[in-house]
């Protein structure tokens, strides 16, 4: 039965072009969400996860050479250029967001798992390569442009192939496999920065390298994945969609609270969706969930990457660790920021979306805030600094997920990606881009006042997108997400 299924993803049959205005009658959602977790659900996991454990180990590399290439006789990095560097990786991923997720909606969601792939590799292989601050910092915008594309194709998918009573914890899990890649930087750091074993020019090279490599095994596991059959049966391919979920149905026992009767959904083939139309439902009909989307998703921007694409600074400038030591203290900090959306993640699937992200937003922010204080005293070592990042993103890795969560399962399937790309934009933009430029420039200071009332700053963006998330979000758990949100080319509502 597993092997119908790599058929079906592998060699997917030839379709007719999308027969525009023709209305079918389907149950392909119900049939999706009525499923119990199977061996094909672990394989997507597995083949989307290993690309937030590229992103890990790209954002970690960032954050743990940073002392590397202030001490490289080629490059002589200053604490502001390694935020303009880091802040160009995230310029890259928003301007990656926007492109690739309007090409998601529009070609599918799995040709854009490998174009967005191809950009990548080439693009972190070529900053191994950098040969001064202009090169170095080119590079990571377009490495940052292919992650930033993966992440609107891999959170369509996930919430357009995991059953509706998975989904929370699934999306938070597989984002939370960042960490696995963090974790896996950290120790590249610790080796390739070690000179003992390598020159500390070659070492930070090598490194961005090894992203590389790890990248080439997804190709691989890329065609464990099909086609979204919610994308398909819009697109005018209701007959492929049909065969990938029959083949999915053969690998996977239904659930015993599935209703005998499935609900069903007319729909009206289109080619694409107009960017006006994409604009009037964002902004008019689902306003609300815009902000919320948006609110949440540039307090975690800003919380997470002004923090962890400085903490290296923060460890070399204040507490004299030295650059090659550095990846020992991510390792308990990757750990904590895994293990949160693994414990925590099935509580929102239960207690309910609203009542984790005020949760998790609010202990992170006010835990930030006290960490800063004790900071800004001179109270915390390198260690217990570190021991409060990880209790702190204990919460705050589960809280940033959600961001994601939320943006992806609460807007109508066609205009899926494109929200995803266009609230990750904002909120990185206004958030993520500013914030290591930002405290690169407060460290650099040398003050610790001026660090914490950085810190200060996100832990209130934090506890602010606590209070909105809780009042205004959507209670989308265990819910089908044409429930959530009815498609744009639903002629009628479920029945």
């Amino acid at each position: 039965m597993a092997d119908s299924v790599s058929a079906a993803i592998t060699e997917p049959p030839q379709v007719p072009p999308a027969a525009t205005g023709r209305v079918i009658d389907t149950d392909i959602p119900a049939r999706l969400d009525g499923l119990l977790w199977s061996r094909f659900h672990t394989r997507v996991v597995a083949a989307l996860g290993i690309t937030w454990i590229l992103d890990g180990l790209e954002v970690t590399l960032a954050g743990a050479l940073a002392g590397a290439l202030k001490d490289s006789p080629s490059l002589r990095f200053s604490n502001l250029d390694v935020g303009l560097a880091n802040s160009a990786y995230l310029a890259g991923a928003v301007i990656g967001a926007l492109g690739f997720g309007w090409l998601t909606d529009r070609i599918g969601r799995k040709k854009l798992f490998f174009i967005t792939l191809a950009l990548y590799l080439t693009a972190t292989a070529a900053t191994a390569l950098s040969w001064s601050v202009t090169s170095y910092a080119l590079f990571r915008l377009l490495t940052g442009a292919g992650i930033g594309g993966e992440y609107t194709a891999i959170n369509s998918t996930i919430q357009e192939l995991v059953p509706a009573r998975y989904r929370g914890w699934t999306d938070l899990v597989i984002n939370g496999s960042f960490w696995i890649g963090a974790a896996i930087g950290a120790v590249c750091a610790i080796v390739l920065l070690d000179p003992a074993v390598i020159d500390p020019d070659h070492g930070w090279r090598l490194a961005y390298l090894t992203g590389a490599v790890i990248g080439l095994v997804v190709f691989a596991m890329r065609w464990w994945i099909p086609e979204s059959p919610r994308w398909l049966m819009i697109h005018g391919q209701p007959e492929r969609a049909e065969a990938i979920v029959a083949d999915i149905e053969q690998s996977a026992r239904h659930a015993p609270d599935r209703p005998r009767v499935l609900p069903k959904i007319k729909l009206r083939m289109r080619t694409h969706t107009p960017l006006l139309e994409v604009a009037k439902t964002l902004f008019g009909t689902y306003r609300q969930r815009s902000l919320v989307g948006l609110v949440l998703m540039t307090a975690q921007a800003f919380f997470y990457n002004a923090i962890f694409f400085t903490y290296a600074l923060i460890l070399t400038d204040f507490f004299g660790i030295s650059a090659n030591h550095v990846g020992w203290y991510i390792l308990p900090f990757a750990a904590g920021n895994f293990l949160g959306p693994l414990l925590l993640g099935r509580l929102f699937d239960t207690l309910g979306r609203r009542t984790m992200i005020g949760f998790t937003y609010g202990v992170s922010g006010l835990l930030l805030a006290l960490s800063g204080y004790l900071f800004s005293i001179g109270a915390l070592s390198a260690q217990s600094q570190t021991i409060a990042w990880m209790v702190i993103f204990f919460f705050a890795s589960p809280a940033a997920s959600a961001a994601y969560l939320t943006v992806s399962e609460t807007f109508p399937l066609e205009v899926r990606a494109l929200a995803i790309a266009i609230f990750y934009a904002i909120g990185t933009g206004i958030g993520g881009v500013a914030g290591p430029a930002l405290f690169g420039a407060l460290i650099d200071t040398g003050s610790r006042g001026s660090v914490f009332a950085g810190y200060l700053f996100g832990s209130v963006l934090m506890m602010a997108a606590a209070v909105i998330g809780w009042r205004y979000g959507i209670a989308a758990e265990r819910r089908s997400l044409e429930h959530v949100a009815r498609p744009l080319a639903a002629t009628e509502d479920i029945r």
